[in-house]
């Protein structure tokens, strides 16, 4: 009997690890944490536009938008972004703007971040981002061709 309950939790634990990572296998249009559906690591995406730098977002200011959720330092910053989300949040979902230009996806640091032509663009860490401003329009033009094509 013992023996018995063990072999079927084996079986019960792969067929769990299974389904959950068969869902792993495609990236979602909004970067989030792997077991978090926070996008931009809890951070407010419009700070960065008035503020001009990183603030950290409260949850009793959050909002949902497509299936993610967003956190805003204020009621007013979480206003702003539900009026026009497209233009405060991250491009390219929030993953690292580099590697999209690379043609595959990476998680972003919500400290490595430029405003270009009135855009959010966040990168992996100080030395992508250190790649990616050598060239920024070049690899923007690249990142717009092959998103949301790295999703797949």
């Amino acid at each position: 009997m013992k023996f018995r309950f063990w072999k079927n939790l084996k079986w019960l634990c792969i067929a769990v690890f299974v389904l959950a990572t068969s869902s792993w296998g495609k990236d979602a249009p909004i970067y989030t944490p792997l077991f978090n559906n926070v996008a931009v690591s809890g951070y407010d995406t419009v700070a960065y536009f008035t503020e001009g730098r990183p603030v950290k977002g409260d949850a009793r200011y959050a909002t949902t938008h497509e299936g993610t959720q967003w956190r805003f330092a204020s009621e007013q910053n979480r206003d702003l972004f539900l009026a026009n989300p497209q233009k405060y949040a991250p491009q390219y979902g929030g993953y690292c703007a580099w590697a999209v230009s690379q043609g595959y996806t990476a998680s972003a640091d919500p400290m490595r971040w430029r405003i270009v032509d009135g855009k959010l663009y966040l990168n992996y860490d100080e030395q992508v981002q250190k790649k990616w401003e050598a060239n920024i329009p070049d690899f923007i033009q690249k990142a717009n061709q092959n998103w949301p094509k790295v999703l797949n």
